[in-house]
């Protein structure tokens, strides 16, 4: 056997070791066995010439050349046994070797930090090196009974088996790595070459697989990768990082229109002159409890981005690496540490731009409160500029910009002060915000008024009923619900505003039956907002008014826009069965507006329907509205539903809806909405002139 075979031997694995030297063993019984077999024959052959039936020849010539003969046999054959005991040797030599090297790759297997294994054609372990008990925990016997893919992270095996093909089929062994999961769970990192062996066919018998134990500084990069875009003090990102994500949020916003953010850039006020009185220490703790409160009072609506992991390494292969073994990008990349006592923090997705200041207004409330650092208490607050995403501006260093100028001009105008750099949104937002401050203080001086607007029977052109609206009484005027509605609803004050309407509704409609009797009695119509039918409390709410006020449950009327009413059925359906079970009556409002199945319409325990302003007001002169207003009608007789069209404003609507059998309506035709005294007076006349009719 040459060296390179002997080579290619000895670096095969103790499994393969054992086979070549069994076919050295048999070589080498062959070998003896053929200079045995020579021998036998050279030496019978000179035996032969002795033998009697060779014939005798006197002439001294043939015993001669004869005698040459046999010496030169014997030489030849003195040659072939000396090359027969030269190979024998060199045999043993090479066997010597092949067990000596085996030896050693199994010493240094058993002692090798690294793994080794050997597995076949279809996965299955042959050998594994007793690295693996001890970096992963299993013993021997586990991983016989288990396939070598078996603890490999999910994710991770394509990759693997990717790998592992490439080297049965090329011969060649690539590096990978790959997640495996620890017996105790966790999940540790390997780096994996594998590599073929060939059997006498030349084709890929088995695979011998060589991996070796990457966690440690995986950690180690992740966190060299952590700490280059992280604040070392308080664990924040720093300005690269905050500016990278502000760049993608400015990019993102000038591709929607309506993708809207802000920066709040946010500086303590005089910290270094706590820096220089208490020392730097002291200095450093205050701001990694300020990083703290920032951490805690950013809800998690107001970021733009989640941490996204770091492109993983490609290995020397160029094979796609995403390892992530202890993923320390939790932190929210939005709110970051600039430098010193500036923080800054990114907001996504506002609606308004109140939304902004709010979170301002948030913070500056959170750092107001003492801090205590080195058992020292400590009173600070903080300048912050608001920068928006209107700006004109394509870099975010020059949004930041804005944010510091915004910033400082708060600072110069006093303590805890915020400034906003765009000049319109500035001035939105004060104006959203007074208006919110004058609803709180118009709710707690009594500043809303009740208006009642009444409906009128078609059939007999009498009050039947009213529907209670909400007014606003200010110094300048009266103020429609448009302008602030939608506010109130938003910051949760439209509860106990309609709380307050439905009562004082409830109890003018009592004195306003015992007024001006009739029969029926008159109804009370109150709208029901969305945050109000999302109260668990609302059927008991309203029992309780009833029931303080004395109203007879059917004489009120509680009207649900439509998308409300036909949204989530098994809800709707709950609240409006519990609202159904005190004896009021249910509206749907608006009706027409929204993208009603008839379905549901069906199921829901609804008394009237209220045809949407917008086709009654339409219907005279528009062919589609007046068709739509007669389906409407029909399908609620159909139903056994009762109509009031809204927003009947000309006697053509009136005529119109009378040949259309439509019970009530209500609009300006009648009466705009107005205070309780006109309404009086509506009753009174209406209620004369039936006296007078009675008396005639």
């Amino acid at each position: 056997m040459d060296q390179q075979a002997f080579q290619q031997v000895s670096q095969k694995s103790p499994e393969v070791i054992p086979i070549e030297v069994t076919r050295i063993e048999g070589r080498e019984w062959w070998l003896w066995g053929f200079a045995v077999a020579i021998t036998l024959a050279l030496t019978l052959g000179i035996i032969s010439f002795t033998f009697p039936w060779f014939g005798r020849e006197s002439d001294a010539s043939y015993w001669f050349d004869l005698r040459e003969w046999v010496r030169g046999l014997a030489a030849l054959v003195l040659l072939f046994d000396f090359y027969a005991v030269y190979q024998h040797l060199q045999l043993q030599r090479i066997r010597r070797q092949l067990l000596e090297r085996d030896q050693l790759f199994q010493l240094i297997s058993e002692n090798a930090a690294d793994m080794i294994a050997l597995v076949d054609s279809e996965g299955r372990r042959l050998y594994n090196s007793p690295a693996y008990q001890k970096v992963l925990g299993y013993s021997p016997e586990e991983l016989k009974a288990s396939s070598s893919t078996e603890q490999i992270h999910p994710d991770d095996r394509p990759r693997v088996f990717q790998a592992a093909e490439k080297a049965r089929t090329t011969g060649e062994g690539q590096r990978v790595e790959y997640r495996i999961r620890h017996k105790n769970g966790s999940w540790r990192t390997l780096e994996s070459t594998a590599c073929a062996i060939l059997n006498a066919k030349g084709q890929t018998g088995k695979l011998v697989i060589v991996n070796r134990d990457i966690t440690e500084r995986k950690r180690a990069e992740e966190m060299l990768a952590h700490n280059a875009f992280h604040d070392g003090l308080t664990g924040l990102p720093n300005r690269s990082l905050f500016v990278d994500r502000l760049q993608h949020a400015l990019t993102l916003s000038k591709r929607h229109v309506n993708y809207n953010f802000a920066v709040l850039l946010i500086d303590v006020d005089e910290f270094k002159i706590i820096n220089d009185s208490l020392g730097h220490t002291v200095g450093d703790e205050l701001l990694i409890q300020i990083a703290q409160r920032l951490r805690d009072s950013v809800r998690r609506a107001d970021v733009v981005a989640r941490p996204h992991p770091s492109p993983a390494p490609a290995n020397s292969d160029n094979l796609p690496v995403n390892v992530n073994v202890n993923d320390n990008n939790n932190d929210d990349d939005t709110l970051a540490r600039l430098g010193g006592d500036e923080f800054a923090i990114l907001l996504d997705d506002l609606q308004d731009p109140v939304e902004a200041i709010r979170v301002a207004e948030r913070v500056q409330a959170e750092l107001a409160a003492p801090f205590l650092a080195n058992q020292q208490e400590i009173v600070i607050s903080a300048g912050i500029g608001i920068a928006s995403s209107t700006s004109p501006h394509t870099q975010a260093e020059d949004l930041v910009r804005d944010a510091e100028i915004a910033m400082y001009r708060a600072k110069r105008t006093g303590r805890a002060r915020c400034e906003v750099s765009d000049m319109a949104m500035h001035a939105n937002a004060l104006k959203r915000l007074r208006l919110e401050t004058d609803l709180r203080k118009a709710l707690e001086h009594g500043e809303f008024r009740v208006y009642y607007q009444p409906i009128v029977s078609l059939q007999t052109s009498k009050i039947v009923g009213f529907e209670a609206l909400t007014r606003w009484q200010r110094p300048e005027g009266v103020l429609s619900p448009i302008d602030f509605i939608a506010v109130a609803e938003e910051i949760g004050l439209i509860i106990p505003m309609n709380q307050q309407l439905l009562r004082e509704a409830c109890q003018q409609l009592r004195s306003w039956q015992s007024q001006f009797p009739s029969s029926p009695p008159l109804t009370m119509s109150v709208n029901l907002t969305s945050r109000e039918f999302a109260q668990p409390d609302l059927a008991s709410g309203i029992r309780k008014c009833l029931d303080q006020t004395g109203v007879d449950p059917s004489c009120l009327r509680l009207e649900i826009i439509e998308t409300i009413a036909m949204g989530d059925t098994e809800k709707s359906g709950h609240v409006l069965a519990q609202l159904k079970a005190l004896g009021v009556r249910l509206s749907i409002d608006d009706f027409g507006t929204g993208y009603s199945s008839l379905s549901r319409l069906r199921r829901i325990p609804v008394d009237t329907l209220k045809i949407d302003r917008a086709f009654i007001s339409h219907m005279d002169s528009d062919p589609e509205s007046r068709e739509i207003v007669c389906i409407i009608i029909m399908l609620a007789h159909n139903l056994g539903l009762q109509v009031v069209a809204e927003g009947t404003e000309t006697q053509e609507h009136i005529n119109l809806l009378r040949q259309l059998s439509c019970e009530m309506a209500q609009g300006y035709f009648f009466s705009r909405p107005a205070d309780d005294q006109a309404m009086v007076k509506l009753l009174a006349k209406q209620h004369g002139a039936r006296s007078a009719a009675v008396g005639g």
